[in-house]
Parts: C-alpha cells; structure tokens; sequence
C-alpha cells in the first residue's frame, strides 16, 4: 500500500499531489460546487450534497512557515516550493515496505523488523552530565552560598568543609531527579509497544511530510534543537519522542513536571529521554528562593545544548483545560535565551509543535471545570487509564511541526527594531471603558520605561523578549494546529443547531464550515464524505449528543445534550475550531456594541444603518485587550489595530460588510460620543503609522469610510454565529462583574475563585444563564486576572495566598457599573 493512501476506518483518506490522481479513484465535485470555494468562503452556504467528496480538488494550506518580519532569513532556510506537495502520511501504518526485508516472515514481524532497523545508540546522547553540572563555577558557587549562614546581617561566615559536602550531596540528589539517563534499548521497545498500542486506540496518526524533511534539514546544521509543542493531553509527552524515532531523528529531552515523578513510571520516563523539574521553582520551607536549584536547572540546560541535543518543552507548563491554547510560562525557555546571551551554543533552532485530537484519551476535564481539585498521578491512575484506553477508540491525532527558526536572529531582529513600551491592561482598556476619567491617556515617562537602546543585557528588555518570544512560538504553534471533525461538529451544535437538527443539515453545514476553515488558511486533521466523517465525530461524542429517529423521512435529529458535564465536553472540543474564526468574531461583536450603542445615544443626523470604519476597528481592539487572556489574535510583531482593521477588510471582501456609497458617506461626521471616545485613546495605539503614505490603504480616504451590514439571510446568519462562539465569554465575565457589586472584602483570591465560580454554576443549574459553558472553571479564573490587570482589584501577598480588595479605580459603583455596560455593550442577548 502506498504510504500516501491513509486509512480512517471504512473513511477513504488519500493525500495526492495532483488532481489528475484523483480523478481516477473518486468522484469529483462538479465546477459549479466547487467553483466559488477557491476563491472566498462560502459562508455557510447550504448545498445538496450529491457527490462524495474529497479534498484533492483543491489545494491544502501549508500551516507552520515561521515569521516573516521577525526572522525573514530562517523563513527561506529548510523549505522550497516542493516541500507542501509531499502530503501526509500516516505514521502507525506499517508494512514489510518499510523495512530492508519481504515475504511472509518480513510481513508478521514488520515492527519488530522496523523498531529495530531505526537509528538510535547510545552515542547520540548526552554524557557526564551530573558531573559536568557539579563541576560548573555557577553551581559551586551556589553550593558554597546555600552552605555559608549569615552570621550578621550583612555578612558570611566561611562556608564550613562539612556544610559543603552536605550541600554536594544534596545537589548530587537534586540531580538524581532532573538528570535523564536515556536508553536506547528501551527506546526502541517503548516504539515497538507504542506502534502496538497506537494501533489499538488511534485510528491514525497523520504527519506532513514535507514539515518532517524540515525537521530532518535542521538536524544536520549540528545545532540544539527546542521542540515547543502545545499541550493537550498526557499522552504528547510519547507522541512527538515516537514520531521522531521513526524518521530516524535523535529522541529529545522533555521537561516533565515532577507531578510525574511516579515510582516505577518514572524511571520509564527517564529512560527515555524525560527529566523532572519543579511546577514552582522557589519550595524552599523558609519560602526564600531557592538558588541551588535554579542554578542546577540552568546549568544542566546549558549543558544540554552545549552538548548539541535537542528539548522539547511545554510552554503552557500544564495540559490545557479549556481547549484552547493557554499563557506561556516561559520559564524554562528563557534558561534557553540566556544560555544562547553566554554563547553556550552558536544558536538554537526553534520548532513549534500544533498537536490535534479527535478525541484526547483523558475524555475530558470536566471534574476541573466544575472546580473540583486536580487528582494527584499515581502508579494506579496510570494503569487505569491504559486500560481504558485499550477499550476505547479515540479517532484520528494530527501533529504539525512549524518550520524551525534561528534563535539568534530573533533576537537579533529585536534588537534592531524599535518597539514602543508594550502597554498594559489598565492603560489599554481603561480610556474605553471610563471614558470620562481624566489622565488616562499615556504619557511620555512610559514610553521612557522602555531602555532606549535595545541590548541584550538590559533586564527589561531581556524580560520583554522572552515573552514576546514565548507568545510567538505558541501563536506559531495554535495556527499550525489541524481542526478536527469533533472540533466542527461539537462548535455547530453549540453554536449553530443548539436546539437540534436534521442529520441532513448538520452534513451540510458540516461541509460548509470546513471549506470555511481551508479558505483561511487552516489545515484538516480528517478527509472523506462528510457523511461518514460526521457520523464519526458523532460517535467519538459520545453521550454529549443525543440521536432521535423523527418519522419524517426516516431522518435522524441530532441534538446536543444539555447537562452541564455534556455542554462543558462539547466546549472543550469546540474550542478547537475557534482560533480559526475568532478575529471575525470579535468584529461580529464589535458591530453589535456600535450599533446598540448609537441607537441608545442618538445618530446626530447620520443614518443609523452606517458604521464608522475607524471606530468599529477600535472597538474589536478594546474587545481584543479584554478577552486578551483566552485566546491571541495577533503576533507580537504585529500591531493589534491593523489586525483588526484587515479582519474588517475581510468582512468587506466576504460582501457581509458593504462600503457606503459615496453619497451617503458626504456630510457624515462622527458623533460626538465617538469623538470624545476617540481623543481619550492614547495615541501609541494607533494602527495607523506616521510613515504611512498619504495615497496607501490607510490614507484619508480609508479613515472616513463608512460601511452597512448585509441584510442578505445567509450573511445574517453568520454574523449570529460569530457572535454566537464569543458568547460564554461574554457572559462569563458579564457575570463576574455582577458579582464583583457584591464584593465584601479583602478576601483571599482562591476563596473569591471559589465563590464566583458557585456563582455561575448556580446560574447555570437553575437555567439563568443563556450558555451553561460560561460556568467552566477556566472562565472564573482568566475573568478574576483581567480584572485584577484593569484595577478592578488590588492584591497583596501574604504568606501562600493572593489577597483581593478593590481597587481605587473601581470603588465608584458607577464604574463597576460602566464596566459591567462595557461588557454587555458587546453581547447579544
């Protein structure tokens, strides 16, 4: 069987480079079903479907290409116009076609055959890295420190012979634990067991080759390799190790937090290449930092890279529980940016990693979102879930290796380039939210908080760096990330057909969304007729979704389950889907808050149907900073108001938002409302820059344009459902300001948590809520930091524990009052 031709069941997967192909193996869609498709989405447009489908008739998106602004060279580097045709495959089908040997014998122990025929020995490894980390001047001077007690403030005492070897033996043990001893017998057993048990559970496991021949170039510069996937389920940790080992490239070590660290399991994870690091750095019982691990971490990293091996960290620090793609802890990546300040190595190579499940094999996180503590990993946890795995099937998994990136010349482009002082919550939000408060527009000394010149050994500049560098590779790795048949299922019947459908429509739409997700740019993790592939998702479901038989036709009604564990299920897999749409959402709620609020405030003499282009795309920016803990719309790189303002261009090109014509627009002047809003914006926020040429798109012409919404029933429609996917967000934290009215503090911030989230499950149980998925833990906690980060809250320490009061800003009830209509201005009720 050619590697190209995939198989997904009784579900048809094939990956050829040409049509011409295609057409001798299946049917092709007629020109007219797929001729508006190459050009621009098809909005939900409803079709018979008479023709099986396949996705061959058009082109796949190539996902992963690294920054062009940030690092143009390393975008040229690894890639070249063949490397998208080369298609996927799918890693778990193997045969005696992949081994040296033919014939029955060759056929029945083909993975014997082929786990044995890798490259793997021991030479590939690290060597003598207790002893090299032991050794370091870093490490021994903080061995010596942590012996030496204060005898007076102020002073030290000669670090005593006996209270160093006390420290020596206690770093040689810390090492114990961090320090992986990776063998490459069991390596090759852990591929035999895992091509066994992936076959068992998975359907299959697609890669794109050409992102493998990318991967496979960059191992041969002699360079550390960082392999930063998103994280989503427990079983990533094997997945990418496993994937590598079949194509032959070096396994990487993997950061695992010491939550892992299990007997029995964790000498498993050790020997395969995993070591243990602490969830908090800084547990030292007096609560004072710890800088004998820190510096043991650091050092071992160094030498990690020093020794040209590669690493694969999780930068979200733990599996996401809501879907979607969470903040980055860039703790350990900066232990990697200092290492490449101190020339450890020449340079490192950095590859995000877009993970996709069908179905993850935790099933869900429900018992977290309903805000019950996380259950400790045992040795009987794990043996349980294995053998659950073994009775179930959890579809299809998708892994997209972006293309590697030059460390150093990110860095380098940094430091190059002015930046203007990132701005924070507080001075974003503020001027939209409180219009009429005075100085809260940015002045010149927080500009000046910026170093003037960018190097690499400022602190500031050092901090602002590593999380600009953390938000890139995670935005790099959430884009790469294939949307799965779940992902749209579970989105339409939440969002789309919350009351229910015909089995009929939901394959229409179904098919109608996902060439809505390629037209963006989006990959597939799934191909076949839409029928089977729907039915699939269906059963992966499971309990979430209902199946009635309707006398009507014999057809079958598919609704989703309404319990609160089923609506936060199919949240988790909706979540999936919706980084695809989510700009055009927030335009979509964006329009709503200007219109609702020039019908509330008057027109002034202009036509109520006409939306001022500048104000809506500040509008979605305000909306951007707010939600800014959910989800990136944009790369660092890239300013947030011509992210917005390309999202409404591209409503404009959909034909959903219409350009006024040139009469109306004469004699149209923004309301004072509008102008008074406008003015209290501080002017870094601009999306328009200074250099911009007077005959560009950005020119006078393009800021006095006004638009109307379509009126046509297909584009009303998606307008509701975009607004519809930002709507537990909304009320969420709609919810959250509700309850802040309340607010009797100070009180401790995990207690406040606690409470707020009873709250909304409250809401939810005795049906007030319009979404039962905006009372998911996730929600309760990213609602608290935001306001926390606008001054809705003020914190102080103390001792383990956050204590929440309000703060100055929002002591007015008249300004919880402009934030709660702030928020609601943008939800459609």
């Amino acid at each position: 069987m050619d590697e190209t031709a995939l198989s997904l069941g009784t579900i048809d997967v094939s990956y050829l480079s040409t049509s011409a192909d295609c057409s001798i193996s299946r049917c092709k869609h007629s020109s007219e079903e797929w001729g508006e498709c190459n050009s621009r989405p098809t909005l939900f447009r409803s079709a018979t479907l008479k023709w099986k489908e396949a996705l061959l008739s058009r082109k796949r998106p190539f996902v992963g290409r690294c920054c062009y602004v940030c690092t143009p060279q390393s975008r040229d580097n690894f890639f070249n116009s063949s490397i998208p045709s080369l298609g996927l495959r799918n890693v778990i089908y193997i045969n005696e076609t992949h081994t040296r040997y033919r014939g029955w014998l060759a056929r029945r122990f083909c993975y014997v055959l082929f786990v044995q025929e890798r490259d793997v020995h021991k030479g590939m490894f690290a060597k003598n890295l207790t002893e090299n980390v032991l050794n370091n001047s870093r490490v021994q001077k903080a061995i010596v420190d942590e012996a030496s007690e204060p005898s007076a403030p102020g002073s030290f005492a000669q670090a005593d012979p006996k209270a160093v070897n006390k420290v020596k033996k206690k770093a040689r043990k810390i090492l114990q634990e961090m320090v992986a001893n990776v063998s490459p017998a069991l390596i090759r057993l852990t591929g035999w067991v895992l091509l066994k048990l992936f076959n068992s559970f998975f359907w299959n496991i697609q890669i794109h080759r050409g992102q493998i021949e990318m991967v496979k170039a960059a191992t041969e510069m002699n360079l550390p390799l960082i392999f930063l996937p998103v994280h989503k389920s427990h079983i990533d940790y094997l997945l990418l190790t496993f994937i590598l080992f079949c194509h032959n490239i070096k396994a990487p070590y993997i950061a695992a937090g010491n939550n892992l660290n299990i007997p029995i399991f964790s000498t498993l994870i050790r020997k395969l290449g995993g070591f243990f690091i602490r969830r908090k750095l800084d547990q030292s019982p007096d609560g004072r930092k710890d800088f004998l691990y820190r510096a043991l971490l650091y050092v071992h990293i160094e030498e990690l890279l020093r020794q040209q091996q590669f690493l694969e960290i999780f930068l979200e620090g733990t599996r996401s529980r809501s879907g979607k793609t969470s903040g980055a802890r860039a703790g350990l990546l900066s232990v990697v940016v200092d290492a490449l300040f101190s020339n450890a190595t020449p340079d490192v190579l950095i590859i995000p990693v877009g993970i996709s499940y069908d179905r993850i094999i935790e099933g869900h996180y429900n018992s977290e979102q309903l805000g019950k503590p996380k259950k400790n990993e045992s040795l009987w946890s794990i043996a349980r879930g294995v053998f659950r795995m073994l009775r179930k099937n959890y579809g299809c998994v998708r892994v997209d290796f972006a293309q590697p990136f030059s460390l150093k010349e990110y860095v380098n482009s940094q430091s190059q380039k002015p930046v203007p002082a990132p701005l924070s919550l507080e001075q974003a939000l503020l001027p939209a939210i409180l219009p009429s408060r005075p100085n809260d527009t940015v002045d010149e000394s927080t500009e000046a908080s910026l170093p003037s010149s960018r190097d690499i050994t400022s602190e500031p500049f050092r901090r602002e760096l590593i999380s600009n560098l953390a938000e890139h590779i995670l935005f790099t790795a959430n884009k790469s990330c294939a949307v799965m048949s779940t992902h749209i299922v579970a989105c339409l019947l939440l969002y789309r057909h919350r009351q229910g459908t015909d089995l009929s429509r939901l394959v229409e739409d179904f098919f109608s969304m996902k060439e809505e997700v390629l037209a963006r740019d989006f990959d597939l993790g799934f191909s076949g007729n839409s029928d089977d592939v729907v039915m699939h998702a269906i059963h992966l479901l499971g309990n979430c979704v209902n199946i009635t038989n309707t006398s009507r036709n014999n057809e079958f009604f598919i609704t989703p389950s309404t319990t609160i564990p089923a609506v936060f299920e199919l949240n988790f897999y909706s979540n999936g889907v919706l980084h695809v749409f989510i700009k055009e959402a927030i335009i979509a709620c964006s329009l709503h808050a200007v219109q609702s609020r020039r019908y509330r405030n008057g027109t002034n003499g202009v036509s109520p149907s006409l939306i001022s282009q500048e104000h809506l795309v500040r509008k979605a920016a305000s909306l951007c900073y707010l939600l800014s803990n959910e989800f990136t719309v944009s790369l660092p790189c890239q300013v947030i108001y011509q992210v917005c303002h390309e999202s409404v261009e591209r409503l404009i090109q959909y034909g959903i938002l219409l350009v006024a014509e040139q009469d109306d627009q004469e004699d149209v002047s923004p309301s004072l409302t509008e102008q008074q809003w406008d003015k209290k914006l501080p002017e870094p926020l601009s999306w328009r820059s200074d250099e911009e040429d007077e005959d560009s798109d950005f020119g006078e012409e393009q800021r006095d344009c006004y638009l109307k919404v379509s009126q046509s029933q297909e584009h009303q429609q998606y307008i509701t459902f975009l607004q519809r996917l930002l709507g537990p967000l909304l009320e969420a934290y709609s919810s959250a300001v509700i309850f802040v009215h309340n607010f009797s503090g100070p009180v401790s911030e995990s207690e406040y948590l606690q409470k707020l989230h009873r709250h909304l499950i409250s809401r939810t149980e005795k049906n007030v809520a319009v979404y039962a998925e905006s009372a998911t833990y996730s929600h309760v906690k990213n609602a608290v930091k935001v306001f926390k980060e606008i001054g809705v809250f003020s914190q102080t320490k103390q001792r383990k524990d956050t204590i929440l009061e309000l703060g100055t800003t929002f002591l007015p009830q008249r300004n919880r009052q402009k934030l709660l209509e702030f928020i609601m201005g943008f939800m459609v009720l």
